[in-house]
């Protein structure tokens, strides 16, 4: 299934796009089931580097959420610089 990540903070190097003003997103095939840590590691994201607020379809989430379908993913960093 499809997932777009949104890298928030100093986590939107991770998405070649260093640009505030641009979209920092990553788009990746993940198998139903997944975890949000799993999905993120997927796509080279360091989870020791993510906060605590992650958002699955705008809903408040953990790292070891299941995903069990597609949409958007939100995560920020503890300190947002």
């Amino acid at each position: 299934m499809k997932l777009e990540i949104h890298l928030y903070g100093r986590l939107r190097r991770f998405t070649g796009n260093p640009d505030p003003g641009k979209p920092s997103v990553i788009d990746i095939d993940v198998p139903g089931g997944i975890t949000i840590r799993g999905a993120l590691e997927k796509a080279g994201v360091p989870t020791d580097e993510v906060g605590t607020n992650i958002f699955l379809n705008g809903m408040y989430s953990s790292l070891d959420r299941n995903i069990d379908e597609g949409g958007r993913l939100g995560v920020f960093p503890n300190d947002m610089n």
